[in-house]
């Protein structure tokens, strides 16, 4: 599958670049980040994968988090995709910001028109770490996934549905059961229809109660002042009720003062490089 390269910065003695590709699942071209470290000029590095929320695209999390210190240091691979499918002239796709375009909510879509395009799901777990696999010096047993609000619940669904594939997984105010918040009613209603049982693949609060052991090292940041934290969208306490229930354990910190914003993410980015490192690295 052919990559075309559409920027390349030196960054921390690594690289930060931006590549296209025609994506098979997705049917459309689709842009990634990838920041190679520059232990990947000699030898394999294992890679963690970020997923951005609502309305964006790969860019927010390469220009704006200030990852790429850690890890160059810790020596991983960090690949950032796109949010949605793009361009694909679906009627209604660029209405609203929480829908459609720069939403695809990390789900495989089974409700027309969106099925065909939106595949976030298998895109992510599937075709792309395939993609980065076969072009770039990953170890393919060594991934993890972390991600920021609608990325947050990607990250935290890739990890629950797919025991034993990621090392760990890592959140920032992460939207932890959308079958009962707005926003996830939303989409998961537009992308897999009314039927309200088959949301519950899709929802980590759902997920963890069927998680079959409790080796799974998940952390979670989540700002106090998030606007979005208390309109009730992110009902990250259903998480941790569940999580607490299965035993699972979860290191969860509410952070004073910090909002839903790239600042509260760029100053708990070590952190969560580092919670990676840890288990990517051991």
């Amino acid at each position: 599958m052919a990559l075309k390269q559409v920027s390349s910065n030196k960054c921390f003695e690594g690289f930060q670049k931006v590549f296209e590709h025609d994506s098979t699942e997705l049917k459309c071209k689709m842009r990634f980040g990838i920041y190679l470290p520059p232990k990947a000029e000699t030898g394999k590095c294992p890679v963690l994968y970020w997923l951005s929320g609502l309305t964006c695209t790969e860019q927010n999390f390469i220009t704006k988090s200030g990852f790429q210190q850690a890890a160059a240091e810790h020596g991983l691979i960090v690949v950032a995709p796109d949010t949605s499918p793009r361009g694909c002239n679906i009627e209604g796709e660029d209405e609203s910001w929480d829908f459609g375009t720069g939403a695809g909510f990390y789900v495989d879509a089974t409700e027309d028109p969106w099925k065909t395009n939106y595949r976030m799901y298998s895109y992510v777990r599937d075709e792309l770490p395939k993609l980065i696999n076969a072009n770039f010096p990953t170890n393919p047993e060594r991934m993890s996934v972390f991600g920021h609000s609608m990325g947050g619940h990607g990250a935290l669904i890739l990890a629950l549905k797919n025991p034993g594939k990621y090392k760990s997984v890592s959140a920032f105010a992460p939207i932890c059961n959308p079958m009962q918040c707005q926003w996830g009613k939303k989409a998961l209603g537009g992308y897999l229809g009314s039927d309200v049982s088959k949301w519950e693949a899709y929802d980590a609060t759902q997920l963890v109660k069927s998680y079959p052991d409790s080796r799974l090292d998940i952390l979670i940041d989540q700002g106090k002042d998030d606007q979005f934290l208390s309109a009730g969208q992110l009902l990250p306490d259903n998480f941790i009720a569940a999580c607490t229930e299965k035993k699972i354990p979860v290191v969860f910190r509410l952070q004073q003062g910090y909002d839903h914003s790239y600042f509260f993410i760029a100053t708990f980015i070590n952190d969560h490089i580092k919670h990676h490192a840890k288990f990517l690295n051991a």
